[in-house]
């Protein structure tokens, strides 16, 4: 039996924070003894938090293709995003793999593959710090985004898959004006040209959005599939996903969408980059007002890993009412019970032992300690 005591430490209860020590055995959470002071690693008063939960980060493609036209290769691709995802104090991590191929990326199949396979291998090989998943991101309009789902939905590690439809004038961007300034620098192309790539971009969703939908829902469906939707913008889109048995609301982009889907039970998620800077990079509704509106249940790092401590650290300074157990579930506890992971999100006795030593003293949380099942891995 393997056993290490942590003591002196805050420990952050679903329902509080209470000073003492805590007990893990055999990677569970063993004891947790409350104005007690047991012999062992002394936490010097800091934090000790469940590890944090991230359900989509696209952190892993960002590391995997680091400029337009470069591709790393992905093992390492993989170490480099674990240990920052470790480091960020993030336990467990559901890597947001696109899938669906475009005139940018034409074979995404082959790039998704190397991802995936690579995310398989390190797990296997025990070199991960994390624990590590498979979120797969579905382009609907893609002619071929079917058959690489068909290629990975029941891959051992798969257990998330979003539905999406960046198309412009579509959800994230509905209006094509806003599209036009956020893209036509980015993209480099004259007003001609970017007008030409708008017009194919819209008959490839007339064409294939619909039927892709309903072909990745249904196989979805079949192998028990956790689903989330994206962007949804209207009622009429939260109807479509409550219909369809879609779990988790992820960045809704108007407070109408938010709330129709907190009446329907879905989990609402959004980007801790969007509390971190105070409103979202592309216009639409803020993460804080949903907060205030008590319509936010999960945060998700999306492309800044260090961003989902930081925020859970933001809210209670920034919203009132909100505590930092309250602020901490959003990113451990209610992304578990989304995702179906029972045994981990909070410190409590039988759960595992993902922790994380934070020290708040300075103006941003500093994760000095983190341990998996009990075994320190950064």
């Amino acid at each position: 039996m393997t056993r290490t005591i942590l003591s002196n430490a805050q420990i952050v209860l679903p329902d509080g924070i209470v000073s003492g020590s805590l007990v893990i055995e055999n990677g569970q959470i063993a004891a947790i003894d409350v104005g007690t002071s047991r012999h062992g690693e002394d936490m010097d008063g800091d934090y000790l938090i469940p590890g944090l939960i991230e359900l989509h980060t696209d952190h892993l493609e960002n590391h995997y293709r680091p400029r337009p036209g470069v591709f790393w290769d992905p093992l390492a691709a993989l170490h480099a995003h674990d240990a920052q995802i470790a480091g960020s104090g993030i336990t467990t991590v559901f890597d947001a793999v696109r899938i669906g191929s475009d005139q940018d990326l034409p074979d995404m199949l082959s790039h998704a593959a190397l991802l995936i396979e690579a995310v398989r291998a390190g797990s296997e090989g025990g070199w991960l710090r994390s624990e590590h998943f498979i979120h797969l991101r579905c382009e609907l309009p893609s002619h071929d985004v079917v058959q690489h789902f068909e290629a990975f939905a029941d891959h051992e590690i798969t257990r998330l898959a979003s539905v999406m439809d960046h198309t412009p004038g579509q959800r994230q961007f509905r209006s094509l004006e806003d599209y036009k300034r956020f893209y036509a620098k980015q993209m480099g192309r004259s007003e001609a040209e970017l007008q030409a790539y708008l017009d194919a971009r819209q008959a490839e969703h007339d064409r294939y959005s619909a039927a892709n939908r309903r072909a990745i829902v249904s196989r979805a469906r079949e192998l028990g599939l956790a689903l989330a939707s994206h962007d949804d913008a209207t009622i009429a889109h939260v109807e479509e996903a409550a219909e369809d048995g879609v779990a988790i609301a992820e960045f809704p982009t108007t407070l109408e969408a938010a709330a129709a889907a907190h009446d329907a039970g879905l989990a609402i998620l959004m980007g801790a980059p969007n509390v971190v800077r105070g409103r979202s990079h592309s216009g639409n509704i803020s993460a804080s007002d949903l907060v205030v509106a008590g319509l936010l249940d999960i945060l998700s790092s999306d492309y800044v890993p260090y961003a989902l401590l930081q925020a859970v650290f933001i809210l209670p300074r920034r919203i009132e009412g909100v505590s930092l157990p309250q602020a901490l579930a959003t990113v451990t506890s209610n992304p578990a019970r989304a995702a179906g992971l029972d045994d981990r999100g909070e410190i409590a006795l039988g759960k595992r032992a993902d922790l994380v030593r934070v020290g708040a003293e300075t103006p941003l949380p500093v994760v000095r300690s983190v341990w998996r099942q009990g075994q320190r891995v950064s």
